[in-house]
């Protein structure tokens, strides 16, 4: 796989039992890929591990007085430079490679499942961990893949050394062949204690990071009310809590590095003088010194790569495992096949009880904007966890199909929510509106019923290389540039384009006025005719428009009519729909126990 390949056709069906498990997974996908860094690191490592042969050979030519035998180091020299060359450059274009594709399938992946899940995955994980595993935990995954081939490579360059030396020279290979792997294990007791400190610091810096999220988030209502230096001391208190458990692990690691340095030049030394001692008693030669020198010298550039892998699995593991997490997430249930992919019929949520029916406007009342969002997502295909109290799930049924059971795209063929805060991507309004529908409900329709006249109007005058084509004008990222009753009505008009089966809407009119938001009403139920559309909303212009209109109460539909009916009939409904207070609700009462007290007098 190459880096121009990306993005994957299909980046696959991930491993998620551990992280363990998650990064053997990725290092199986990408075989290919880590054999040839291999390949290439065992050029460049080998290439440098035979330059003290060379030297050794040169001294010892110049000792000799052997022109042969100096011009032969000589093309020997220049030989493994350019293997070291060759194979440190593309060892590098590989490793990098196997780094930025894992990156890639990874984020890939998760992009997938946030497809997938939906507004359901902020439920189930924190938004400042879904942060976490889509950055920082994504290049940590990534920095394993890439020096997992660059470890192997000097591994194996270590043992050809010890080996290589054995046969060279005997009694100091044998000084080399032991000294080497107590270098390369001596890490190994402290690697528990790093790694626990490491796992401290990230977890510290995850909840510094969802703070800071839910901060940014609500900045504007703590703002209104005076809680901003509030958070802002809590974040404070948080960084410094990240800030210490950062100290603490860079002290061990820094440790760990210092024991890479320091224990091979102690092996270093006891070669010197062991190999002296061996040259002044004529044992060995002088060449013989200098070969076996340079290589323990260059051994310690493998060597650190002992240091760099362990500190990637370190980080790496910790992140896995939270990728693995959140991509072991489903949606309650498997598609089965059994059921036809475009369903159609009522809708049917087992846990309040609401119906709407089909090709009607149902209007869904709820006291509690929370259980509103969380029925507009059971709607979606996102079943409640527990909600039948067992333990087990309840999904919606849409013609008696259970929506979860339908294959995604099917599922959201069939049915669309949208939430109540939507999102407007970065780009042109063309590019927002151009999005998968049935082809019934033109861009113009959607947009008139949506009442987005005046939008227009202002993006056709809001920049001027557009030659006042409103549709060519770019829509800043999440809709900055404008209001939040523009916002909602052009995310209402991309809902109408798609012209799904069923329409969710979440509060679509809750920042409008209540001259627009009449016909917006009228608009939506006029484009929806035959269409089954359900609203959560609690705005009599809306409500006055539905066929029908369901109360939620404490979780259950208990009542349902017509506005007008349930208005008149449903002190409950009434009390919701008119923002009446207890001590209001209680006026007629007391009116009419007073006038029967006169009547009595």
């Amino acid at each position: 796989m190459q880096i121009h390949h990306l993005p994957y056709a299909d980046p696959g069906d991930p491993d998620v039992r551990s992280g363990a498990r998650f990064l053997l997974w990725l290092g199986r996908n990408q075989l290919g890929g880590q054999l040839l860094s291999l390949g290439w690191g065992l050029v460049h490592q080998l290439g440098i591990a035979g330059l003290p042969l060379a030297v050794g050979l040169a001294v010892q030519a110049v000792v000799d007085g052997s022109r042969g035998d100096l011009a032969l180091a000589g093309g020997l020299l220049a030989l493994l430079g350019a293997a070291i060359s060759v194979g440190d450059t593309m060892m590098h274009r590989t490793a990098v490679t196997n780094w930025i594709t894992a990156a890639a399938r990874v984020q890939q992946l998760l992009a997938r499942k946030t497809a997938e899940l939906g507004s359901l995955l902020s439920r189930r994980v924190a938004a400042g961990e879904v942060v976490a595993v889509s950055t920082g935990d994504v290049e940590r995954i990534g920095w394993f893949v890439e020096a997992l081939s660059r470890f192997g490579a000097s591994a194996l360059t270590l043992i050809v050394v010890c080996v290589g030396l054995l046969f060279y020279q005997p009694a100091l290979g044998a000084v080399v062949a032991v000294g080497i792997p107590v270098l390369a294990l001596a890490v190994l007791p402290l690697l528990p204690r790093a790694t626990r400190r490491a796992d401290v610091q990230r977890e510290k810096a995850g909840r510094a990071t969802e703070l800071a999220s839910d901060t940014v988030a609500g900045l504007r209502v703590l703002r209104g009310i005076g809680g901003e230096e509030l958070f802002l001391d809590r974040y404070r208190t948080a960084s410094q809590e990240v800030r210490e458990a950062a100290v603490r692990s860079a002290r061990m690691w820094a440790l760990i590095a210092a024991m890479q340095v320091v224990l091979p030049g102690l092996l270093l030394i006891g070669v010197v003088v062991y190999g002296a001692k061996l040259a002044l008693d004529g044992r060995i030669a002088v060449g013989e010194l200098v070969t076996v020198y340079s290589a323990v010298t260059l051994t310690h550039y493998p060597l650190r790569t002992f240091e760099e892998i362990a500190m990637a699995f370190s980080f790496s593991r910790p992140s896995a495992k939270r990728a693995a997490r959140v991509l072991a997430l489903t949606r309650t249930a498997t598609a089965t096949g059994a059921h036809p992919r475009s369903p159609r019929g009522d809708l049917y949520d087992p846990v309040t009880g609401v119906r709407a029916p089909q090709g009607l406007f149902t209007a869904v009342v709820c006291g509690d904007p929370d259980a509103a969002g969380r029925l507009a997502d059971r709607l979606g295909g996102h079943p409640s966890e527990d909600a039948d109290g067992a333990g087990g799930h309840v999904s919606v049924l849409l013609g008696g199909v259970p929506l979860d059971e339908l294959p995604l795209d099917a599922a959201r063929t069939a049915v669309l929510v949208q939430d109540k805060d939507p999102v407007l991507l970065s780009g042109t309004l063309r590019e927002l509106l151009d999005v998968p529908s049935s082809g019934a409900v033109s861009a113009a329709e959607a947009l008139e019923a949506a009442q987005c006249g005046d939008v227009l109007d202002a993006l056709a005058q809001g920049t001027a290389d557009t030659g006042g084509d409103p549709l060519r004008t770019r829509i800043t990222e999440r809709g900055r540039s404008l209001s939040g009753g523009q916002r909602q009505r052009l995310a209402l008009a991309r809902s109408l384009v798609t012209d799904p089966e069923v329409l969710v809407l979440d509060e679509p009119t809750s920042a409008v006025d209540s001259h627009t938001e009449a016909r917006v009403a009228a608009g939506v139920a006029r484009l929806r005719t035959g269409r089954t559309t359900v609203v959560m909303a609690s705005s009599p212009l809306l409500l006055d428009r539905a066929d029908r209109v369901v109360l939620v109460h404490d979780g259950e539909a208990v009542a349902v009519g017509t506005h007008r009916e349930l208005l008149a009939a449903e002190p409950r409904y009434r009390a919701v729909v008119t923002r009446e207070t207890d001590d209001e609700r209680a006026v007629p009462v007391r009116a009419h126990e007073l006038v029967h007290s006169e009547e009595n007098a």
